[in-house]
């Protein structure tokens, strides 16, 4: 067994796409219509969806906001340089909710940003 995707619904898919694939670096792998469902899928990640585990970004048509509720915590991505890193999201845009820095009980150098639909995504440095 092995993880393919995590679903998140998005309030705007060309806005997403934006955020994902040109703030994020992630590809656009896939997407499709589903006229008689009424929604589209697009599938980003960083690699094949063979190899990698992707996000399904699903946008049901005519749905513009989405209450985020408090059981989903955050997607996270491991990133090399964690302040340069955050520095060219800044320049791009993307808001940052939590600078870069040591987790408060020590381990891991974390930040946290933040994607057009309010979802947390998790920065960790992984640079040894």
């Amino acid at each position: 067994m092995r993880l393919l995707h995590t679903m998140l619904r998005v309030n705007d898919l060309d806005e997403s796409l934006s955020f994902y694939c040109d703030k994020l670096g992630m590809k656009l792998l896939r997407k499709k219509e589903f006229p008689s469902g009424e929604f589209t899928l697009a599938f980003v990640g960083y690699g094949s969806e063979a190899e990698h585990t992707v996000v399904e970004l699903t946008y049901n048509w005519g749905v513009h906001k989405y209450e985020l509720g408090n059981a989903f915590g955050h997607l996270a991505i491991g990133v090399e340089d964690i302040y340069k890193t955050c520095d060219e999201l800044k320049r791009k845009g993307v808001k940052v909710t939590r600078e870069p820095g040591p987790m408060k009980h020590g381990g891991s150098v974390i930040a946290f940003i933040e994607d057009p639909n309010g979802y947390k995504i998790e920065l960790i440095e992984t640079r040894a």
